[in-house]
């Protein structure tokens, strides 16, 4: 038994939730928030069979693509007092999953 922890975008957790069940597969969603872009990101737990991992995973990479996104960063400019800023736009990638497979001793469903 494996237990995946899977970090994706907001924007992808509903489809991938859904294509999940729809495989069988029982998952747990948490709410989340990154640290990077400091957006809405979602967890999913997953607890699954080894020889389920490989169609687990699949399903989440075909569901999980990263994208390219605008976002705005901050800035300290030359003549700005301290702490003063002004934000900028920066392209960043965003999407796709992180995910932790974790060896599990025991499952119990009560």
């Amino acid at each position: 038994m494996k237990l995946i922890i899977a970090i994706v975008q907001d924007e992808d957790s509903s489809k991938l939730v859904s294509k999940l069940m729809q495989d069988g597969f029982s998952v747990t969603k948490l709410a989340t928030t990154g640290g990077f872009l400091k957006a809405g990101n979602t967890t999913l737990l997953l607890g699954v069979e080894e020889e389920r991992m490989q169609d687990a995973i699949h399903l989440i990479e075909t569901v999980c693509k990263s994208r390219k996104q605008i976002t705005s960063a901050p800035a300290a400019l030359a003549g700005m007092a301290h702490g003063e800023y002004t934000t900028y736009p920066v392209e960043v990638t965003v999407g796709g999953a992180t995910m932790f497979i974790l060896s599990i001793e025991q499952f119990l469903k009560v």
